[in-house]
């Protein structure tokens, strides 16, 4: 490692989220009352852009926080604003929050954001914006997915699909284009200029049904088209597609993770691409493990790839007391730091970390 900065929570975590001003944002998951939602500011070598010496405050610090009466399993930041977006268990309409100023220390629930037939619905899968207004794209299945405007609570764009499939993850590609993974791992594209909001399957590549996919998404450069970034879809036995949305004929990459296969459920399953570092991604879920790979060098083979670093903290370093091992249950990148990132798992630990770069690499 280059630097390394732990954590203790209160509870389990299963959210990171950044926040304005470089806070950091993370909620509990447990299913009684009283699930934490804080703001922590990172230590301050995390706040400078260059890599500082030695520091003497090493600590995160809690800048304000709150309490949500259900477990909280997404959470995002809208950017642009002062709000939180959250779902979770029993159903799946949504909670907002505001982010107290700097003269409080409270994280307050405002509103909430019922969806039709949200009752016996499993917890939203949740995406922000601000590019026209803050708007939140929300959904549990893929007939149910829609655009809804954060501070008024209108409707502004609902997705029409014949199909129900259980979706896993949702993203903007920008104010415009919405892409959909559905657990089996299919891929969905929809245009909010498409006056019926229909919803059209991407022809990409089969991928083993019988398991359990999430997606991850890169944002585009400036100047450039949204779908020119590589999707990454990582399935529940460890199985890495990339595609190039400009050509779904073909797997653009196709690698086998070195990791376990995780329990039934397969609900903390994460792939992100690292947004200052081109072609390197990072996958957790299967253990107490972050597996980061340079993806620049794979093909449509399959074969096993080699991760270029392996965190371990959460195995060796976590809360004691712990009967079970830890399970990583997310992870994020640094925006800036290009090989910096944060993670957190079931017993409570939150960790930055930054690995060193191995020789012959720029």
């Amino acid at each position: 490692y280059r630097d390394l900065h732990t954590f203790e929570l209160q509870a389990p975590t299963r959210l990171i989220e950044w926040a304005r001003e470089n806070r950091v944002c993370v909620a509990g998951y447990g299913q009684c009352d009283g699930n934490e939602i804080l703001q922590l500011i990172p230590p301050p070598t995390l706040l400078t852009k260059e890599t500082q010496g030695l520091c003497p405050e090493r600590d995160f610090k809690v800048e304000c926080g709150g309490f949500s009466e259900r477990p909280v399993y997404s959470l995002k930041y809208v950017p642009d604003t002062s709000l939180l977006v959250t779902s979770g268990p029993p159903d799946s309409s949504l909670q907002v929050w505001q982010v107290s100023a700097e003269d409080s220390d409270v994280i307050k629930s405002v509103s909430t954001i019922a969806t039709e037939n949200a009752t016996g619905q499993s917890w939203a899968k949740i995406a922000t914006i601000s590019a026209r207004a803050p708007w939140v794209l929300h959904g549990s299945r893929l007939d149910r997915v829609q655009i809804t405007e954060v501070e008024s609570r209108k409707n502004v764009y609902t997705a029409a699909s014949r199909g129900s499939e259980e979706l896993s993850s949702l993203a903007f590609l920008d104010c415009n284009l919405l892409l959909l993974c559905c657990a089996t791992g299919r891929l969905c594209l929809a245009d909010t200029r498409q006056p019926q909001g229909l919803v059209e399957a991407v022809p990409a590549p089969s991928v083993p049904c019988s398991e359990h996919w999430c997606m991850g998404t890169r944002h585009a450069a400036q100047g450039s088209e949204p779908s020119s970034q590589p999707v990454a879809r990582l399935s529940s036995r460890g199985l890495l597609a990339l595609t190039d949305l400009r050509k779904t004929s073909e797997f653009l990459a196709l690698a086998k993770a070195r990791v376990p296969s995780p329990g039934s459920g397969a609900e903390f399953l994460c792939v992100s691409w690292a947004p200052a570092l081109e072609g390197y991604l990072a996958i957790s879920g299967f253990d107490g493990t972050v597996h980061v790979y340079d993806t620049q060098s794979w093909d449509s083979s399959g074969r096993e790839a080699e991760p270029i670093f392996v965190h371990k903290g959460h195995v060796f370093g976590g809360a004691g007391g712990s009967r079970d091992p830890p399970l990583v249950t997310v992870h994020t990148w640094h925006l800036q730091k290009p090989r910096t990132l944060l993670s957190a798992a079931s017993d409570g630990s939150l960790h930055v970390w930054d690995w060193v770069q191995p020789c012959g690499k720029c």
